[in-house]
């Protein structure tokens, strides 16, 4: 088994050499409030390639708006066969109930797609106010959410394959 550990207190998610070389991570990124995704992609990228994964292994789609992201996910599962799906889109709520509507449907479709795959599916949707609130969850005060959904993902997969590998504390 070969460890690398994460970024900043991160537990480290130590996978044999095999399973390193084969997993594949599925992105998928709504294009809507693209300068807040596309930040979030960078994170997740980040976190895959801390872990020792290689940037081959990352199938990455871009859909038009969060709506999308669950069709999306289903693709990625189906045409390009990853192991899991980080979803990273950006809601920011305006002055009529679509925000609701359009939070609700796709929170559900996520879990839908990964609960009828069987494939990790995790939640990097931000569901804000505000541009600043979004911003502070890109690497500001609140975290970098595309960062800690791919550690999601990973971690889920560590679950997936407890043969293979093992959550083990960073130093």
């Amino acid at each position: 088994m070969s460890g690398i550990s994460g970024a900043q207190g991160r537990k480290a998610i130590d996978f044999s050499t095999q399973q390193r070389a084969s997993l594949k991570l599925g992105l998928v990124k709504a294009e809507w409030n693209s300068q807040i995704t596309d930040e979030l992609t960078a994170g997740a990228q980040r976190v895959w390639l801390e872990h020792g994964f290689k940037s081959d292994q990352l199938v990455e789609m871009n859909v038009p708006g969060s709506f999308e992201l669950p069709l999306g996910a289903r693709w990625l599962i189906e045409h390009h066969q990853v192991d899991a799906v980080v979803a990273l889109g950006c809601l920011i709520k305006g002055e009529t109930p679509h925000f609701e509507y359009i939070s609700q449907a796709v929170s559900t479709g996520l879990m839908q797609v990964g609960l009828s795959t069987g494939v990790p599916v995790a939640f990097g949707v931000l569901t804000v106010l505000n541009e600043a609130q979004a911003r502070d969850r890109i690497g500001g005060s609140q975290g970098h959410k595309g960062e800690e959904a791919t550690e999601t993902v990973l971690r889920m997969l560590a679950q997936k394959y407890p043969r293979t590998t093992n959550i083990v504390s960073a130093s």
